[in-house]
């Protein structure tokens, strides 16, 4: 049985892949190396830029609607913990195994030529640091530390995941295949069962563990947000790669740049958002997009 890669939301209208109004891939990379080439660019990506690693995005076409956790429901009861970390537990491995894919690797290489200047991404797998980016803000997080709500303290994932194996040893034996499991961009799994899945607390304080992620309902840390406004800022251009711009947290950087009269380029499947701010809007693969805008840049 194949594998089902769940997002979280069906296209709003039917006919919004391909993006009808958009350029594509190679009108498309013409005109952006012509719009970018000299210019120190910000980027923003959203969960397109991961799907070629494996990991599924939440608005495209292929995606199925799902309801994520919110943070008043995981902060509402340990039963609701339970069910979150049960689910977790599961996908979490799902991201550690995924790998950049080129699109990743293209944008590294730009930023070491100095034609990016940083990334704000709204994923939580951390490819781009695995391709070798170096500036990178995790506007949303990581998946890769838990914290405590109470004292603050840090907790590797792998660390806290041997912990919940010995907790609940067995609980997955009923699982024959990942194939046969549904996994969403934010680690989430859909597992036969989560009754009785055992969670620890904080072993520092006794505190509540969490995701050191930012779920839906929460506020991305602002600290982040003011590093990744410093960074769009200190750009001569912005470029969205694989974001449907619809949530406020990676929308408001549009708005900020177009503010500022940095000119926006959007590379996404489809709509989004924030298509009537751009200068440009391509509707391309974005791997291909990013692998060719290198090559672009790259020539003398």
């Amino acid at each position: 049985m194949p594998t089902v890669r769940a997002g979280y939301g069906a296209p709003e209208h039917p006919d919004q892949f391909p993006d009808p109004d958009a350029t594509g891939l190679e009108v498309g990379l013409a005109e952006a190396a012509a719009l970018l080439g000299g210019r120190r660019t910000a980027v923003l990506t959203g969960a397109g830029i991961s799907t070629d690693s494996g990991i599924p995005d939440y608005r495209g076409p292929g995606s199925t609607p799902r309801t994520p956790m919110t943070f008043d429901e995981f902060m509402s009861s340990a039963a609701m913990r339970s069910h979150y970390w049960a689910r977790n537990q599961y996908g979490w491995r799902h991201l550690a195994r995924a790998r950049p894919n080129p699109g990743h690797a293209a944008l590294a290489r730009l930023e070491e030529s100095g034609s990016v200047t940083g990334v704000v991404t709204q994923n939580i797998d951390r490819l781009h640091q695995a391709a070798g980016s170096l500036n990178v803000v995790d506007l949303h997080g990581r998946y890769t530390q838990v914290g405590c709500l109470r004292c603050a303290t840090l907790i590797p994932r792998a660390v806290l995941s041997d912990l919940f194996d010995e907790l609940n040893a067995g609980f997955y034996d009923s699982i024959s295949s990942p194939d046969d499991i549904e996994f969403a961009p934010d680690a989430d799994a859909l597992v036969p069962s989560t009754a009785g899945f055992r969670v620890p607390d904080c072993p520092v304080c006794g505190g509540i563990l969490k995701p050191d992620v930012v779920f839906f309902g929460e506020n991305a840390p602002r600290h982040r947000v003011l590093r990744a406004l410093r960074m769009v800022d200190a750009a001569d251009a912005l470029l969205v790669v694989g974001s449907s711009l619809t949530v406020n947290s990676g929308r408001r950087f549009v708005r900020h740049a177009v503010r500022a009269d940095v000119p926006v380029v959007i590379v996404n499947h489809g709509r989004t958002r924030g298509d009537a701010a751009a200068r440009l809007k391509v509707d391309a693969s974005v791997t291909d997009f990013l692998v060719g805008l290198a090559q672009r840049l790259a020539r003398p």
